[in-house]
């Protein structure tokens, strides 16, 4: 991108609006090291605005009160507005983060479209009141909308997780204010204009990019009533801190350091293909993704040789060229983070198998080369702390219960994978594996089904029944003995 895009309002209560301050954020490239772009940096005047607005809308205001088809109407409109838009979209985020342009397309701009499409086909079948038989007579219990959310996003999959907490809140009849990171603002004036000409009534949406010190105040402000956060573990074990002096309700999606298990019969030309993507997705930026591949000792060499290899040959570059497979780590801190890990494996007696340093190619831009580390052992740091680039371990092990064992070593528990000849067996495995998500001989993520994590890996679930329903109070109404009417 050569133009500056710059942003003079912020979007509060359906419409730009003057900030209350002065400050900005800049955004940096980081492919080229230069701004790129400029928007306000929201205030505590700001939140204390977008929050008025919000409750104002959801207290008094048609959207909580509209029918199920007409949010789904709405909804729809910005689902439909995103799958036209998803290329200005998906430049924009590589732009901002370095997402490599293919896979920000599939997964930034038309998984984002797909997380809202799901929600859609989730609220229509969902069963908002219904009748049962009490201990004590009948019950009418009902799911309602939990009120005024604060959904706070963070820079590597921006669109996508906006997505997964936006769009179950809108359609539970919920206001929402939004709060894009420092990082990756920009693609947040595209979704609020869609938001806008899809006809979301006054006060719904408020989008609010800002620092951790206004993130802060946002969680643990008065008028809100639940906070969705997707982030690192230290953040959210702030903002859990911060939302209960509210007793606001909180749903976390946090860290994760998965396994990738490759069980002693599997096809590994299948496993390699299978998960080599999915280890260096998102130039590793990426909580799912599978960072830890253990390998059965029989097959070690053979499975390091061929890993290795499909890592060197990965494509660096332009994050914006559509050949590029790994582009740079969105900020300065986070590749002096990897180069730093890097090193510390080194020191703890790994070995570099490919990688290892800054791609010579690369002399600007906050590049880390695809790095694969052999002989690891699950007690190094390496291997227990999330590192959030490309960096990844291979982990040998003896049996398959030593297998199970080192998956289940973790702080982490959100997502994971076994590959084998036997699917039969490969479930049985996944059953042992504590973790929130996980997958048979391939990987995926499905917007129907729960996500979310074990441990250290978060706190609630996002999408499918599971997800929606973290954004509704369940409500008990007992009815009197013997009556056999319908509620009015």
């Amino acid at each position: 991108m050569d133009d500056l895009i710059e942003h003079g309002q912020l979007f509060i209560g359906g419409a730009l609006a003057d900030p209350a301050g002065e400050d900005t954020i800049e955004v940096v490239s980081p492919h080229t090291e230069r701004v790129i772009g400029r928007v306000p940096h929201a205030s505590r005047a700001d939140v204390d605005r977008a929050v008025a607005a919000a409750r104002t809308a959801f207290d008094d205001g048609p959207w909580a009160r509209t029918s199920l088809d007409e949010r789904i109407a709405v909804v729809t409109r910005i689902k439909d507005a995103i799958a036209v838009r998803h290329e200005e979209i998906a430049r924009v985020i590589s732009a901002q983060n370095g997402s490599p342009y293919s896979w920000s397309v599939l997964a930034q701009a038309l998984g984002a479209m797909m997380v809202w499409d799901a929600a859609i086909t989730v609220a229509r079948d969902f069963v908002y009141e219904e009748r049962r038989a009490g201990a004590l007579g009948p019950l009418l219990v009902r799911r309602e909308p939990v009120g005024v959310v604060a959904a706070v996003v963070p820079w590597n999959v921006p669109q996508f997780v906006a997505a997964a907490k936006l769009a179950p809140a809108l359609l539970a009849g919920c206001s929402v204010i939004l709060k894009p990171s420092p990082e990756t603002p920009l693609d947040s004036y595209v979704l609020a204009e869609i938001a806008a000409e899809a006809g979301l009534p006054e006060g719904v949406l408020s989008i609010l990019p800002a620092d951790r010190e206004v993130s802060e105040y946002l969680v643990g402000h008065p008028g809100v009533d639940k906070v969705s956060f997707t982030g690192s573990v230290a953040a959210g074990k702030r903002v859990m801190e911060v939302a209960s002096r509210q007793l606001t309700r909180v749903t976390l999606e946090l860290g994760g350091k998965s396994a990738a298990v490759i069980l002693p019969d599997a096809d590994l030309e299948a496993a390699v293909a299978g998960i080599v993507p999915n280890a260096w997705m998102n130039n590793g930026q990426a909580c799912v993704a599978q960072t830890r591949i253990l390998a059965p000792r029989a097959r070690y060499d053979e499975i390091a040789e061929r890993f290795a290899a499909a890592a060197s040959a990965l494509v660096v570059g332009d994050p914006l060229d559509p050949a590029t497979q790994v582009g740079p780590l969105v900020a300065r801190r986070q590749q002096r983070r990897s180069l730093d890990y890097i090193a510390l494996g080194q020191r703890e007696g790994a070995k570099v198998l490919t990688g290892g340093g800054r791609p010579e190619a690369q002399q600007t831009g906050w590049y880390v080369e695809p790095t694969l580390f052999g002989d690891v052992g699950n007690g190094m740091r390496i291997a227990r702390e999330e590192i959030f680039g490309p960096v990844i371990c291979l982990l040998p092990y003896g049996d398959e219960e030593e297998a199970a064992r080192i998956a289940n070593d973790s702080d982490y528990g959100l997502s994971g994978s076994v590959w084998t000849a036997d699917t039969g067996h490969g479930i049985d495995f996944a059953r042992r594996v504590r973790t929130g998500t996980y997958s048979v001989n391939t990987f995926s993520l499905d917007m129907l089904g729960p996500f979310g994590g074990y441990k250290n890996s978060g706190l609630g679930r996002e999408f499918g029944p599971e997800g929606f329903s973290a954004y509704l109070e369940h409500k008990m109404i007992h009815l009197p003995q013997g009556w056999d009417g319908e509620p009015g």
